[in-house]
């Protein structure tokens, strides 16, 4: 299947490098920082498809010593700008050669697998990642849920697309983003949690910790679905054989 990475687009990634975490977005990141307190030993951090470098500067403001890594070099461009003290490498798709195997405790992934197609190439993605980690160290996925192109949300309006209700795991389904200027529709991969977990056994990687995070009545942002039902699914992983 053929499949276009909508953020390997300059103007999409000078839109999406505006963002910070409004409304929808808030939420993927809200539970982050005792997600890792609980279960990521050490400091140091990779963040895979790192894009404009939000979720990159994210880890640094938690105490992680993060390196960002991406495949779209316009992305890279706009996380540089905005952070020149960052470290970001450009990497071709699977290939880790750049990066030191066996040397993060942390390997943290926001949005990146929603926009990679293919069961086998996500496990073998999944497999050279593991190989980066340090023995004790996790990975921490963090991708949309089927529901979100289902219902309406503060960030994002999938209305105009009700094929998305018949998309099966692994197909292509769209959605608008309402934080940005740029309203062209994104096509992203859904996928399953049924398939995740295969995906995650296919790599050698066992679940340790599975969060659906929900809006709250008390937060500062107008829910219009969140509060019953979680956009975002949040992983935690370790290798098999990890203690």
């Amino acid at each position: 299947m053929s499949f276009a990475n909508a953020y390997e687009d300059e103007v999409r990634a000078q839109a999406y490098a505006t963002l910070e975490f409004p409304g929808t977005y808030y939420l993927a990141f809200r539970d982050l920082p005792a997600i890792f307190a609980e279960h990521v030993q050490g400091r140091a951090a990779l963040d895979f498809g790192c894009g404009a470098g939000r979720s990159t500067r994210f880890l640094r403001s938690l105490g992680f010593d993060p390196v960002g890594i991406d495949i779209s070099p316009a992305m890279l461009e706009l996380a540089r700008a905005a952070d020149p003290h960052g470290q970001y490498l450009l990497v071709d798709d699977g290939d880790y050669e750049a990066v030191e195997p066996q040397r993060f405790d942390l390997v943290f992934s926001a949005f990146a697998f929603d926009n990679i197609p293919g069961a086998e190439h996500r496990a073998g993605i999944l497999r050279g990642l593991r190989r980066l980690l340090q023995p004790t160290g996790r990975i921490v996925l963090v991708g949309c849920r089927r529901e979100i192109y289902l219902n309406e949300t503060a960030s994002f309006t999938a209305r105009d697309f009700p094929e998305n209700h018949d998309a099966k795991s692994g197909e292509e389904v769209r959605i608008v983003m309402k934080d940005v200027e740029d309203r062209r529709p994104v096509t992203d991969i859904v996928w399953f949690h049924e398939d995740y977990l295969a995906l995650f056994a296919a790599a050698d990687l066992e679940l340790v910790a599975h969060h659906l995070p929900l809006g709250r009545d008390d937060e500062p942002f107008d829910w219009i679905s969140e509060t019953a039902v979680a956009p975002w699914t949040i992983y935690v992983l370790k290798a098999v054989s990890a203690s």
